[in-house]
């Protein structure tokens, strides 16, 4: 068997979250020959023989043809290039923070959060991007030219060195999930599932903080919804407690206001609650 003749696709384990941040272990498929052979492990203990050929997050089509710079294997060498990547994303600006031409940064609009930075060092031009915990060392170990963060927090940022040996696809990858990283947060995973909620059901703040990636947050939920932005878009009423009742008579525009919205969605409310065996949300 050579190399030649194997291709590895590291996968992460959907939970109900479907986010790779709030997974589960690290499965893996091995393709040797156009025969698929399936398997599993954890990511502290899986095999490093089998790095040299590692696709990683392959699974996740959101990165397929994201952004300016695609994918197909074109190199990424340049600092422009990387920052026309990077300001590719939605909200995003270029700035020069330290009256120093040497650093640009991407940053995102509203939080002025910066996604990716750029600077030449050591003849050549390093990328900074943020990089979650279980993806860290996976990268460090599998391109020597990815490094602990460069005068950043090391356990949170990676370092890349554009010296030709790091793939466009990847390089483009990590910038990818930079970007997540500095864009998410509990309310708008909140929100999101919240929409998810079909018309005629209902789900509880314990589902909705489920969805969301983190079950122990439910009472985040409730206080979410309370400033919901965008009523229309977000059907918080759709959202009640684990015993089926509706929120208190403040909340939707005053009383009764939830238990109208469930029923013209079709939901029957009795004495300030729903029959979750009934209208609840099946997962």
């Amino acid at each position: 068997m050579s190399k030649e003749d194997i291709e590895i696709f590291v996968i992460r384990i959907y939970n109900n979250s479907r986010d790779v941040r709030n997974s589960g272990d690290i499965a893996f498929a091995v393709k040797y020959r156009n025969t698929c052979i399936l398997g599993g492990m954890n990511f502290q203990t899986r095999s490093r023989w089998c790095q040299f050929v590692i696709v990683f997050n392959r699974w996740r089509s959101k990165y397929k043809d994201r952004g300016k710079g695609g994918r197909g294997g074109r190199a990424l060498k340049t600092r422009e290039e990387a920052l026309s990547y990077g300001l590719s994303f939605p909200d995003t600006y270029q700035e020069a923070p330290f009256h120093d031409e040497n650093w640009q940064l991407v940053r995102v609009k509203g939080s002025k959060k910066a996604f990716l930075w750029t600077y030449e060092r050591n003849g050549y031009i390093n990328l900074n991007v943020k990089v979650s915990p279980e993806w860290r060392d996976l990268w460090r170990s599998t391109y020597k030219s990815v490094i602990a963060g460069w005068h950043q927090n090391k356990e949170h940022w990676n370092t890349i060195i554009l010296d030709g040996t790091v793939s466009g696809d990847d390089i483009r990858r990590m910038i990818a999930e930079s970007y997540d990283l500095v864009t998410d947060s509990p309310s708008k995973r909140i929100y999101e599932a919240v929409k998810k909620i079909p018309r005629g059901c209902v789900a509880t703040y314990g589902q909705i903080a489920q969805l969301a990636g983190d079950k122990k947050m439910a009472r985040a939920v409730g206080n979410a919804l309370h400033k919901n932005p965008d009523p229309d878009a977000v059907p918080c009423y759709r959202v009640v407690n684990a015993k089926g009742e509706l929120s208190g008579e403040f909340a939707f525009g005053g009383s009764g206001a939830q238990a109208k919205l469930l029923r013209a969605d079709g939901i029957e409310v009795s004495d300030g609650r729903v029959d979750l065996a009934k209208f609840g949300m099946k997962f």
